[in-house]
């Protein structure tokens, strides 16, 4: 067996064979250096034009790594080919295994991508012994590789959210398509400047094709949506309705309450400290002794019961399918919540009021965001095993490949 053929078995090095080879041992990682040498028989491919060809313009030395040989960090020394084509002039050779330029051997780099997957960038290098910047420029280039253009050819309904990218009140704004759990966009800002150019990106066939667009009560991305789908529905999502009754009713009134018996300290305290108790939804509760602490607190006082319980029947609205039937629900809610003598309740209702249409469009588009909180809580995760991302594409491409969609 020549050296060409132990090449191409041992390594998938095509179109090469052995020159010198040597090991290195001591401190640090043991490595192997392998010569590869063109070999004068082999088909050659023009890098331009994709022709084959049989001369030889000239070569020239280059470092490349590739996946460990027995435990060593493998160093290739390969004597990079230049051709002679009829077509383009003297061109850089085009190799399966290795691409124009690049350091590193295209199974390494697949290696590296499909590594990045499921550990952090700088963990993947250390594991190869790369600089954390390749192994980044790797994984990238990859993920635009592997996951390209989006396809919004069929997108009806979508949902939208923001997340926060940074500290300091930076957000970035996440656009999903709910039935197939698809990531569609991500850019930076929450305003409606921020968010138009995923409907530029839509074109304006693709703008008249939406039919609902499911978000919070955010007033930007409301106001982008009617101007650039005047004939979508607006929906309101539960989560963001109920998360916004804990921050503006039932903390306030928990707030209120422990302010009202101040001198009563032992009082005071239990309700000062159970805020994450009265947020929480009951059947969420495990702990048994949480159920009764809940329970003795809300027998308690009546303040905090009767906000508690109104924001559980708030919830049952969006159990409805018939608008009417919802609306007569909302009427009667609305009375009760209005009567209660609760300032917060009532300056929430009030609020609440303007938002009803896209409330009751529920009805039609039964659609829950709960698919963007998921995406969020994953968003977390992937900012956390990364120490947080500078580079927005590249960050955005992470978030993508989490969520590609199921089919």
């Amino acid at each position: 067996m020549d050296s060409g053929t132990i090449a191409e078995v041992l390594g998938t090095w095509e179109g090469y064979g052995f020159g010198t080879v040597g090991r290195k041992q001591g401190d640090g990682p043991e490595q192997v250096w392998i010569e590869l040498v063109p070999r004068r028989e082999a088909e050659r491919i023009c890098s331009g034009c994709g022709r084959s060809c049989c001369s030889i313009h000239d070569t020239e030395p280059r470092w490349v790594k590739d996946l460990p040989i027995l435990e060593c960090e493998t160093h290739l020394l390969v004597h990079r080919v230049r051709v002679n084509c009829p077509v383009c002039g003297p061109k850089l050779e085009s190799l399966d295994w290795l691409e124009p330029y690049a350091r590193v051997t295209s199974r390494l780099a697949q290696s590296v991508a499909r590594l990045c997957k499921v550990t952090s960038v700088k963990h993947a290098a250390d594991f190869y012994g790369l600089n954390w910047k390749t192994a980044k420029a790797i994984d990238k280039a990859y993920l635009q590789k592997e996951l390209g253009p989006v396809d919004l050819s069929d997108i009806e309904v979508i949902a939208m959210d923001e997340f926060a990218i940074q500290k300091g009140h930076r957000y970035a704004t996440v656009i999903v398509d709910p039935r197939r759990r698809r990531v569609l966009w991500v850019g930076r800002g929450n305003g409606r400047e921020d968010v138009r150019p995923f409907f530029q990106l839509l074109g304006a066939a693709g703008r008249k094709r939406i039919k609902a667009v499911v978000m919070d009560m955010n007033g930007a991305f409301e106001g982008e949506v009617r101007a650039q789908c005047p004939d979508a529905q607006v929906v309101y999502d539960l989560f963001h309705v109920v998360a916004k009754y804990g921050r503006e009713v039932i903390d306030r009134v928990r707030v209120d309450e422990a302010n009202r018996l101040r001198h009563d300290k032992p009082a005071r305290k239990i309700i000062k400290s159970s805020r994450w108790l009265l947020l929480r939804n009951r059947q969420n509760i495990a702990k048994p002794q949480d159920r009764v602490r809940l329970d003795e607190l809300l027998n308690a006082n009546h303040r905090l019961m009767t906000a508690y319980v109104l924001k559980d029947e708030l919830k049952q609205l969006w159990d409805y399918r018939h608008i009417g039937y919802a609306r007569r629900f909302w009427n009667q809610w609305h009375w009760r919540a209005m009567h209660s003598r609760i300032e917060p309740l009532k300056a929430f209702v009030r609020k609440l009021r303007e938002y009803l249409d896209g409330i009751l469009s529920h009805c039609n588009w039964p659609l829950h965001t709960s698919l963007l909180e998921g995406i969020n809580n994953k968003i977390k995760v992937i900012k956390r095993i990364a120490y947080g991302f500078r580079d927005d594409d590249y960050f955005f491409l992470k978030i993508r490949a989490a969520f590609p969609g199921d089919g």
